[in-house]
């Protein structure tokens, strides 16, 4: 068998969560999931983005009107037909690379073993413990996978040889060395610069110890942890003295595993069976959790990534009925209608269905999270009478947002998201009414989502990337007293918070601390990591392709340009300064040729002259005034590159690094190496000489008091009249492969890391620190917005107390789900819900007059706001 290559440009954010080698393996496995209602669909939507070798999908029953409440590849003229063959062409649609069949026999013993995992749902108890003993038998991973009503439930087998490779997706640790003791264990003592975050039972190996050579390159040794900066190892009694420095780094060690057959694990059958009688309903986001956790349970059986169910998993949100303990809904109010939610009202009756037709939501995103909800919107008939569904979303679809943006097809890349994904749950429920806009939320934008509009809507779900958005809707939500309803994932990790005024507290009461930053001498003069590296060559990108064509232009354009640059903090004018004067003077090309040789000289300065110069400053054998070396702990001493147009990578930077160069000064660039070497044999390359006196920064308070070169700059600078030329600005794009930025940052990343002996990394890795990607994986989304959703139900019931309410936070890799209640509003005198109203406007048609306005408050102490448009005052704590 000839396996395919993977298509990084598909599959690039849920790379970055399985890893390639986990996806090749998913990529020879076959996968059958027998029932294809709402819950079987949603198991197959998930395993066919993610891209295992084939999918079947079995059903041997027929469309009936209480499966159109949660399979929403089924519409009304289905009805009647095969499950499974009316399924199999919408499902094929959603990854090219996955074939997918239908099949409607019998499961007999000899077609199971076709397939390397069986995904079994909507089948009978005796079902599943026949076909679970014949899978256990032949090594054949099993599934089982249910929901009835608000119940759920999951079983995994895995046969009794199950290996895990990597039990949490997390990223090996490594931590820098400081002490190792001779002794029995051995002590490693890691720098205090942060914690070493190992646990007891980890594996560690070592690579550049002086000294205690014997451990480097050694076998994975497990270690006991005996504090934040310590733990003990093998026995080092024997070794050669510890010098210095080293780097100690995590291991994973694959795990092996056993699984009982489902006969041999059952549960309280009787429970079981309970369940089963009592449960009758069919709700899309119970198949959306359970079904996003199934997917992603086959993707483990597939490929040994993260740790699996062990082996039952039960789920039920009973706190979605309604509140009054003493209420009962009806037979009569319950029974079916022969309509699309008959799945829906035989678990909440009727009224709730009338109610969510009415509710008119605003949904802030169509990316994974906002296709989700949507596809969710419509099989619970969110909006679907006299209300509206309204999503906004500023960017068009692109290519490696099909692997989990499962509304948009490859026909629809360039288009708005938001419109596409509108058609395109229309076709799943002709009946919403659902309008798509290309705002991005924002003060620019209150003129359309102002007073009349927020006050028109009954929520807010978010479905946003960024923090500040985020931030920025809940304020609104607060303001105008709208529920919001918020989510979020990272790879496998997945949250959800809902916010109820004068119930919860907002999304905003509570943050998360800022990420740590990188320092600037760090980046400057002293990385020690890949992440350092990639950060400078990021910084390089900006600063010499996109921040001094932009400061030349204004430079040429704007008076008040030098006015503004000399305020800046710090060394930022010194070096604004001087990039505008190389960009209009010093390096300012003519043609192809001037760019290849700008391109050189700038190689030579960046990884042979500054090293050099860094060298002849602080010498490999510098002490510092403790005697203690210079070039040690984080410090790692660089050595200068020699450049050679045969060296691959070399020629990947003058490459990219020109191309780069010459759109900013709108020339035509090549990608004709043979004549770019030729150039650079003609370019004049000055020879270096380190010299005396440089100040080079150690700190970053050092670098934030050099202002020297100042005066001088503003003295060279010529009269912007003197120029007619224009130059473009060239913002970073990481996911287009032909226009030299990741060829860039990779090679300028690489060539550092060589440098300072940092082992380089490979362009993948490289596009997701440099473009700060999000992990993301369509698994984790399904589940995901399916307790969003449930969240919704409760929202529109009216429920009012808290304990009603559920957050959760989720990690499938391991697994791990959490549930909490929402932290409580302070009720207190005055909380973030509470305000000030006053009528602006009088019954007579008269505005309030000053006097009058200041009458009204005398006795009011807080801030207060007006609201012009309405004539209502507001006021906010």
């Amino acid at each position: 068998m000839v396996q395919r290559s993977i298509d990084e440009g598909l599959y690039s954010r849920q790379l970055y969560v399985l890893g390639h080698d986990a996806m090749k393996r998913m990529q020879i496995s076959n996968v059958l999931i027998s029932g294809m209602r709402g819950l079987g669909v949603e198991i197959a939507k998930n395993v066919i983005l993610g891209g295992v070798r084939s999918v079947t999908v079995h059903d041997q029953g027929v469309a009936e009107w209480r499966d159109l409440s949660s399979q929403f590849y089924l519409r009304e003229e289905d009805l009647g037909k095969n499950r499974a063959e009316v399924s199999q062409p919408r499902l094929a649609e959603l990854n090219s690379y996955v074939p997918v069949t239908s099949y409607t026999g019998a499961l007999t013993e000899d077609y199971l073993t076709k397939f390397q995992v069986v995904v079994l749902t909507n089948s009978t108890l005796d079902e599943q413990q026949q076909m679970g003993e014949f899978c256990h038998s032949k090594g054949i991973k099993l599934i089982v996978a249910d929901t009835r009503g608000l119940f759920g439930q999951l079983f995994c087998d895995f046969g009794e040889d199950m290996v895990v490779y990597d039990t949490n997706g997390e990223q090996p640790l490594s931590a820098m060395i400081s002490m190792i003791t001779k002794d029995s264990p051995g002590v490693v003592t890691c720098l205090d610069e942060a914690r070493h975050g190992f646990e007891s039972g980890d594996y560690i190996t070592f690579t550049e110890v002086q000294g205690m050579t014997e451990l480097n390159g050694c076998q994975p040794v497990e270690i006991k942890v005996l504090g934040p900066y310590t733990f003990s190892i093998c026995d080092t009694s024997g070794f050669t003295d510890y010098v210095r420095g080293g780097i100690v780094s995590q291991v994973k060690m694959p795990k092996k595993i056993s699984f009982k057959s489902i006969s041999s694990s059952m549960l309280d059958e009787a429970l079981i069976k309970k369940m089963s009688y009592v449960a009758a309903g069919d709700l899309a986001p119970v198949n959306a959790f359970i079904g996003g956790l199934a997917a992603q349970e086959v993707m483990k059986a597939c490929t040994g990534k993260f740790m699996p169910i062990m082996q039952w998993l039960y789920f039920d949100a009973l706190e979605c009925l309604a509140e009054d303990e003493g209420f009962m809904l009806t037979e009569e109010e319950c029974a079916p209608r022969s309509c699309r939610y008959d799945g829906q009202i035989a678990v909440f009756g009727t009224k709730l269905q009338d109610q969510l037709a009415k509710q008119r939501y605003f949904l802030v995103g169509a990316g994974a999270i906002g296709c989700e909800l949507l596809k969710n919107f419509a099989m619970i008939g969110l909006g679907a009478g006299d209300g509206e569904v309204i999503v906004t979303d500023m960017d068009t679809i692109e290519k490696s947002n099909l692997n989990r943006q499962f509304l948009f097809r490859p026909s629809d890349v360039t288009k708005m998201k938001s419109d596409t994904a509108a058609a395109a749950v229309k076709q799943m429920n002709p009946s919403i009414k659902i309008t798509g806009h290309q705002n991005r939320v924002g003060p620019d934008t209150e003129r359309i989502y102002d007073d009349d509009f927020f006050e028109g809507l009954d929520g807010v779900a978010n479905a946003l990337d960024n923090v500040d958005a985020r931030m920025y809707m809940d304020r609104r939500c607060v303001y105008y007293r709208k529920p919001l309803l918020e989510s979020g994932t990272l790879g496998t990790k997945g949250n959800v918070q809902v916010v109820i005024p004068f119930v919860t507290e907002s999304y905003s009461s509570s943050q998360d601390p800022p990420e740590k930053s990188i320092p600037i001498c760090t980046l400057k003069n002293f990385p020690n990591a890949i992440e350092h590296t990639l950060q400078w060559a990021r910084d390089e990108f900006e600063g010499l392709f996109k921040q001094p064509p932009e400061n030349a232009m204004q430079y040429l354009t704007d008076p008040k340009f030098m006015e503004r640059t000399l305020k800046l903090p710090g060394a930022q004018p010194v070096e604004v300064l001087e990039a505008v004067h190389k960009s209009i003077v010093t390096d300012c090309p003519q043609n192809w040729a001037d760019c290849v040789a700008w391109a050189r000289n700038h190689w030579q300065c960046q990884y042979s002259n500054n090293i050099r110069q860094l060298l002849h400053n602080f010498p490999p054998d510098q002490l510092t005034s403790s005697g203690a070396p210079f070039w040690s702990g984080p410090k790692r001493c660089p050595h200068p590159l020699d450049f050679s147009t045969s060296n691959e990578l070399h020629m990947d930077y003058i490459v990219a690094a020109a191309n780069l160069f010459a759109q900013t000064y709108g020339l035509q660039g090549s990608t004709d190496r043979a004549g770019v070497i030729k150039i650079l044999q003609e370019v004049d390359v000055p020879v270096f000489t380190p010299r005396s006196g440089v100040k080079i920064h150690v700190s970053d308070q050092e670098l934030q008091n050099n202002d020297s070169r100042l005066e001088e700059l503003k003295s060279q600078l010529p009269s912007p009249e003197a120029f007619q030329f224009k130059m473009n600005p060239i913002d970073f794009e990481k996911d287009d492969d032909t226009n030299f930025h990741m060829d860039f940052i990779v090679a300028a990343s690489n060539l550092r890391a060589e440098n300072y002996d940092i082992p380089p990394t490979d362009r993948h890795k490289s596009k997701l620190i440099a473009g700060k990607i999000i992990p993301a994986i369509a698994t984790t989304t399904a589940a995901v917005v399916g307790l969003v959703c449930l969240e919704l139900l409760k929202i529109v019931q009216g429920h009012k107390k808290l304990e009603s309410f559920k957050n959760g936070f989720m990690n499938l890799a391991l697994p791990f789900f959490a549930f909490s209640e929402p932290i409580a509003y302070y009720e207190t005198e005055w909380s973030l819900w509470d305000r000030f109203e006053v009528t602006g406007m009088q019954p007579n048609g008269e505005e309030m007059t000053l006097r009058q306005f200041l009458d009204y408050f005398k006795v009011c102490p807080h801030r207060i706001v007006f609201n012009f448009s309405h004539k209502k005052l507001l006021t906010h704590n």
